[in-house]
């Protein structure tokens, strides 16, 4: 495996065949030989599955698979992670050296961050930091033999939800729906989003040959996803968001009309040409004129979860609906009702005293 002269650019690359991908790897940009050298020794270590490469090698192999295996704006987002928050400090380290220390030091760095406004990060995006560096040695220790996982030694940093769950009750919707309702796009949309919990990306793939109305259904079995300035359509978040919802036969109603105003649009055309970041424009406009909290995108899915439970719809019937994974993710809703414990308990109140008449 030499190192080639690049003479146009003035560097020097690797061209090398990987025993582990059986893929061929090459490896541009070295200012100088050594510096190739040196990451061409790297790599025959890591291909050999020698657990002294570098961190840095290890997560070359680690990318290989994952940017594969897991959806790509998923793995954006890990990728970002990856590069910005954990190669700077284990990079150089040698995989099988890396101590719960190690990982110590790192989190109390990433914890003690503050932007140019003083805010550190978010719990969860902390919770998603920490989950990040624990994959990647959970990676290497079911797949390279790595001896154990160092993160799992240390109490881990962040929350898994950001705090108090938003929601807007159906008067607070109805006064924002009728702030949007002079744009017929964003009108419809929200339409969508909240009678029907849809996730952001699932409205935003949303094509006419997904509606029966006839049936009075719509069919989620994709999602949209801007990517490095490209639109890209990817397979739902997980297996359980393919699925068919019935709508109310007054929503049913307004997509047709609405779909049948949409000059030459072909059955696989989207229905929604708009971005997030105009949704997000439009929240904030339509929040604003009606006097309602601002709530996020994703929390008029909240709403419409928290609707149907305060309905008296199961936790199963609604996971099917919205497309949870486990009933326990809608089970977390259940809290958002304050009233509804005190609802039960006048009810049970009700039939005790049924006995003392």
């Amino acid at each position: 495996m030499p190192v080639y002269k690049d003479k146009q650019r003035g560097t020097y690359y690797v061209s090398c065949y990987s025993k582990i991908t059986h893929k061929k790897k090459t490896k541009r940009g070295f200012k100088t030989k050594k510096a190739a050298v040196a990451w061409e020794n790297d790599f025959i270590n890591s291909d050999s599955n020698d657990l002294s490469m570098t961190f840095a090698s290890f997560i070359e192999i680690y990318r290989e698979v994952m940017s594969i295996k897991i959806r790509e704006n998923t793995w954006q987002t890990k990728n970002a992670i990856i590069n910005s928050l954990i190669l700077p400090y284990f990079g150089d380290m040698p995989l099988d050296r890396i101590t719960s220390y190690d990982v110590l030091k790192w989190k109390n760095k990433v914890m003690s961050y503050r932007n140019d406004k003083g805010k550190p990060y978010s719990n969860t995006y902390l919770r998603s930091i920490n989950s990040q560096l624990s994959a990647i040695f959970n990676y290497a220790v079911k797949h390279h033999n790595l001896k154990e996982n160092p993160v799992t030694k240390t109490d881990p940093i962040g929350k898994k939800s950001s705090g108090e769950m938003k929601f807007w009750t159906q008067e607070e919707y109805h006064k924002f729906i009728e702030e949007v309702m002079d744009k017929p796009i964003s009108f419809y949309a929200f339409e969508m989003l909240y009678w029907c919990g849809l996730r952001m990306g699932e409205l935003l793939a949303l094509t006419p040959s997904d509606f029966d109305f006839e049936k009075n259904t719509v069919r989620i079995s994709k999602s949209y996803q801007r990517i490095n300035r490209k639109d890209v359509i990817t397979d739902p978040k997980t297996e359980d968001g393919n699925r068919t919802i019935v709508m109310p036969v007054f929503l049913s109603d307004e997509m047709q009309d609405y779909i049948s105003k949409l000059y030459g649009i072909g059955e696989n055309d989207r229905i929604f040409e708009i971005t997030k970041s105009y949704l997000h424009h439009e929240m904030d406009r339509g929040s604003k004129a009606a006097g309602v909290k601002r709530i996020r995108i994703h929390d008029l899915r909240h709403s419409h979860v928290s609707l149907l439970i305060n309905q008296g719809f199961s936790a199963v019937e609604i996971a099917k609906r919205v497309g949870h994974k486990s009933v326990d993710i809608t089970y977390i809703y259940a809290h958002v009702f304050p009233t509804t414990q005190k609802e039960m308990a006048d009810k049970l109140d009700i039939e005790r005293n049924k006995f003392d008449e």
